[in-house]
C-alpha cells in the first residue's frame, strides 16, 4: 500500500500545482518512457527528474493552455502501480481540444518512482497538435 501512497500523492502534487512534489516521488535515475508516437517520446528515455522535467513537463506547458487528469482509477501489484485515465488538454496553437485515454505503469523501490511506461491515445494528442 506504501507504493500506492506514494503513486496517489504524486498526482494530487501535480493536480494541485506542486510540481516540486511530484518531482520528489522520482528516484534520482527514474527511467521515463512516454508512448511510441507520443510527440514528447522524441527523448525516450528521459533519465532523471530534471530530464523529465525538462524534456517533458516544460514542452507540455508549452504547447498547451492546460493539461489535466480526469477519472483515474489505481491498481497496485507488488512493485508496480496501474493508473489509468483521461488526458483532458486544449493546444494552444490549434485550440483543438483531447480527452484522451492513458495508462502510466510505475515502477517503485523504497517508496521512489524508479521506471515509469506511458501508454496512451497518441493519435488524438498528434491530431490535436496539426
Amino acid at each position: 500500500m506504501e507504493n500506492l501512497y506514494t503513486i496517489k500523492e504524486m498526482y494530487h502534487a501535480v493536480a494541485s500545482g506542486d510540481f516540486p512534489a511530484f518531482l520528489n516521488g522520482m528516484d534520482e535515475n527514474i527511467e521515463w518512457n512516454q508512448a511510441e508516437n507520443f510527440p514528447y517520446a522524441d527523448g525516450n528515455p528521459y533519465i532523471g527528474p530534471g530530464a523529465v522535467a525538462g524534456g517533458v513537463f516544460d514542452r507540455i506547458a508549452a504547447d498547451w493552455d492546460y493539461w489535466t487528469l480526469s477519472d483515474l482509477e489505481y491498481h497496485e501489484s507488488n512493485d508496480k502501480v496501474f493508473v489509468t485515465g483521461r488526458y483532458n488538454a486544449k493546444n494552444k496553437r490549434t485550440e483543438k481540444i483531447i480527452k484522451a485515454q492513458f495508462t502510466h505503469i510505475w515502477t517503485l523501490k523504497n517508496s521512489k518512482a524508479t521506471l515509469f511506461q506511458q501508454y496512451a491515445d497518441t493519435k488524438q494528442v498528434s491530431d490535436a497538435m496539426n
